[in-house]
């Protein structure tokens, strides 16, 4: 029924297009511009493709909004999957300060080598 009814979707949605290709234009898109009395005129307002192109927005509108109703209930997840739920370690090492009292030193020499790594021609950490 969904594959059915998006197929006439997209024939609409085809027809839609052709037909307000189909329109002569008067200038002045949406409504800005042109004479005010060719706007609401009888002749204008009883136009075979003006009518056309209102019934087909109003088809178009309206099978959108049931498509989405259907596609909403139809695809509805039942349960929750849980099987990709990533575990949290019990426990993470976390480095331990120095007994110097600095504790940011303290991480600095144990990330950079500490005085060996000045040594051996690496940039000390500022301490």
């Amino acid at each position: 029924m969904f594959t059915f009814l998006l197929v006439v979707q997209a024939i609409i949605a085809a027809c839609l297009v052709t037909v307000i290709l189909m329109q002569r234009s008067e200038g002045g898109g949406l409504g800005v511009g042109g004479s005010p009395s060719g706007f609401m005129s009888a002749r204008g307002a009883a136009d075979f493709l003006t009518r056309s192109t209102t019934v087909l927005a109003t088809l178009f509108v309206g099978l959108s909004i049931v498509l989405a109703i259907i596609a909403s209930v139809k695809h509805a997840p039942t349960d929750i999957d849980t099987s990709l739920v990533k575990q949290a370690p019990a426990t993470s090492p976390v480095p331990q300060a120095p007994a110097s009292g600095d504790p940011l030193s303290g991480a600095a020499q144990q990330v950079g080598g500490g005085a060996e790594g000045a040594a051996n021609g690496a940039v000390p950490l500022a301490q």
